[in-house]
C-alpha cells in the first residue's frame, strides 16, 4: 500500500517598499520608465562608491515588524551575499543574515521566522522562442530596479496546502497594503512570493527535502504552482525515487515546472558583514512610533465586523481584506447613522454585491473615486430596506449613480421607480399574471415551487420592477392556495 504524504510549505516574500529613493543611493524608484535611466555609480557597483542607508526604509520595516508582533533587534547588521548573476552588478547583494532587523512574530495561523532588509536585484527579461530561461534567445538587464528597498519575510513551514498558501498570502498583501508601506502589486513585482515545498509521510516529524518555487506573480498562479510541485514530488516518492533540492520556475501558461539550478545553502553565498555600513540600532522611540502608526489591520477589522457589526463571514472577509471597499463601507455606515437608515448588513451586501458589479460593468476599479458616493449608497440601501423601492429598482438607481452621481430619492422620483404601495393594484396585477401563465399556476399548485418564477416574471415586467419580490411571491401563493 502506497504511503500517504503530507505537504509542508513555507513562504519567502519579497516586498518592495514605497520609498522615494533606493535602499543605498539617491536614485528615484520607478516602474515602467525607459530601461537604465535611474542608475548611479553606487547602485551600479562602481569601484570606490559607498552606500548609505535609506531611513524611511528602516521606518517602514519597523512598521512591518510591529504589525507581525516581531521582536526587533537592538542591533542588526547588513551583510554581503555573494553570488554572480547578470542582475547583480556588484557581484553581491547587500542583505541581512546573522542579525536581521526582526525575528519571531505571527500573522494569522502562520508563524514569522524573520523579516529583514535588503536591496533588490535588477530586472532580467528573457527573450527567445520558448520565452523560458533555458530556451533559445537572450536576456536583457534593466538596472532601474536594482537597489530598490526590500523587506524579505520568511515564514515557518506552517502551511499544509496550496489553497492555504494562497489565502495566507492574500491576508499578507491586505495587511501590507493597509500599512501603506508598499503598493504590493504582484503584476508589477512589488510583491513576490516564493514557495518552499516538501513532502513527508503523514504524521512524521522529520521534514522531507524541500524545493523552491519561483515566478508565481498572482495568487492563482501561486496556488497552481505549489499544487503542481506537490504532485511532482508525490509521484517521485511513490515511484521510490528521491527529491533533489532544486529551484524551479513555474510556467502558468501550461502549468509545467522547469528546474533552474540546485538549491543553494547559506554557506554557498559566503556571507560576511558589509564593511561600508554601520549597524542599524533602532531606538525605543522609533519602535514606539512604528507601533503607534499602525492602522486597524485586516485581521482585526474582520474580527470586528464579525463580532461587533454582525456581518457574515464572506462580507467581513471581503471588506476587511479589500481596503478600498472596507473604507467605502465605513463611510457609508457613518452616513447611515446609528438611528434610522439602512442596517450594516444591508449596506455591506450592497457594497460587496451590487456596487462591485456596477463598477466592474462601468470599467471602474476604485469605489472611493466613483460618482456613487458612500453617502448616496447608504441612502439607496435605506430606500430598499424601507421598501420605498424594490431591489430591482435599486439596481437601476445604482447604475445611474455610478454613471452620473446624484441623489437616490430624486432619481427614484424622476424615473418613476417608487414601489407600488397600493395593495389592491398589486393584487390585480398578480391575478392577471396567474391567468397569463396557467401551466405555471398548475405546477405551483402541484408542489413545484420553481414554477413561481414564470409568474413573477410577468408581474415584474408589468410593474417595471417596482413590485416587492417577497410580497409578489406571497400574493401568488395566497391566490393559488399553495
Amino acid at each position: 500500500m502506497a504511503a500517504d504524504y503530507e505537504p509542508v510549505i513555507g513562504l519567502e516574500i519579497h516586498v518592495q517598499l514605497a520609498t522615494e529613493t533606493k535602499m543605498f543611493c539617491a536614485c528615484a524608484l520607478s516602474f515602467g520608465d525607459e530601461p537604465n535611466v535611474h542608475t548611479c555609480p553606487v547602485c551600479l557597483g562602481h569601484p570606490g562608491t559607498l552606500p548609505t542607508i535609506n531611513e524611511q526604509a528602516i521606518r517602514y520595516a519597523l512598521m512591518i515588524a510591529a504589525a507581525f508582533e516581531c521582536e526587533v533587534a537592538s542591533r542588526s547588521v547588513f551583510a554581503r551575499k555573494n553570488y554572480f548573476y547578470p542582475d547583480l552588478p556588484k557581484g553581491y547583494q547587500i542583505s541581512q543574515y546573522d542579525l536581521p532587523l526582526a525575528t519571531g512574530g505571527r500573522l494569522g495561523d502562520v508563524r514569522i521566522t524573520r523579516a529583514h532588509l535588503e536591496e533588490d536585484a535588477a530586472k532580467l527579461t528573457h527573450v527567445g522562442e520558448s520565452g523560458r530561461i533555458h530556451g533559445s534567445g537572450h536576456s536583457l538587464v534593466d538596472f532601474n530596479r536594482g537597489g530598490t528597498p526590500l523587506v524579505e519575510i520568511v515564514t515557518e513551514p506552517d502551511i499544509t496546502s496550496a489553497a492555504q498558501a494562497r489565502e495566507w498570502a492574500q491576508l499578507l498583501r491586505a495587511t501590507l497594503r493597509q500599512l501603506g508601506v508598499s503598493d504590493v502589486n504582484m503584476e508589477e513585482g512589488s510583491l513576490r512570493v516564493d514557495g518552499n515545498i516538501s513532502l513527508r509521510p503523514a504524521g512524521a516529524e522529520e521534514l522531507g527535502v524541500k524545493t523552491e518555487l519561483k515566478n508565481m506573480n498572482s495568487f492563482r498562479f501561486l496556488e497552481r504552482g505549489i499544487e503542481a510541485e506537490i504532485i511532482r514530488q508525490r509521484e517521485l516518492l511513490e515511484a521510490g525515487e528521491e527529491v533533489a533540492q532544486e529551484t524551479f520556475h513555474f510556467h502558468p501558461e501550461d502549468g509545467t515546472l522547469t528546474p533552474l539550478r540546485s538549491k543553494e545553502y547559506a554557506h554557498d553565498y559566503r556571507y560576511f558583514p558589509e564593511p561600508d555600513l554601520v549597524p542599524v540600532a533602532p531606538t525605543g522611540e522609533m519602535i514606539a512610533e512604528a507601533r503607534e502608526a499602525l492602522p486597524e489591520l485586516p485581521a482585526a477589522r474582520r474580527e470586528r465586523y464579525l463580532s461587533e457589526v454582525g456581518l457574515s463571514d464572506e462580507a467581513a472577509s471581503t471588506l476587511a481584506f479589500q481596503a478600498q471597499y472596507g473604507e467605502y463601507f465605513e463611510r457609508a455606515l457613518r452616513a447611515a447613522g446609528p438611528d434610522g437608515g439602512a442596517s450594516a448588513k444591508t449596506i455591506a451586501n450592497w457594497v460587496i454585491g451590487e456596487l462591485v458589479a456596477s463598477l466592474r460593468e462601468a470599467g471602474e476599479e476604485d469605489p472611493l473615486a466613483s460618482k456613487a458616493t458612500p453617502d448616496s449608497l447608504a441612502a439607496l440601501a435605506g430606500l430598499v430596506e424601507g421598501k420605498a423601492i424594490s431591489h430591482g429598482s435599486g439596481k437601476q438607481v445604482l447604475a445611474k449613480l455610478v454613471a452620473e452621481g446624484g441623489d437616490p430619492a430624486s432619481i427614484v422620483e424622476s424615473e418613476g421607480l417608487a414601489q407600488i404601495s397600493d395593495a389592491g393594484e398589486l393584487e390585480g396585477i398578480v391575478a392577471a399574471a396567474i391567468e397569463a401563465e396557467p401551466e405555471a399556476a398548475e405546477a405551483v399548485k402541484g408542489g413545484n415551487p420553481k414554477a413561481i418564477g414564470r409568474i413573477m416574471g410577468v408581474v415584474m415586467k408589468e410593474t417595471k420592477g417596482r413590485a416587492d419580490g417577497a410580497e409578489v411571491q406571497r400574493l401568488i401563493r395566497e391566490q393559488l392556495g399553495a
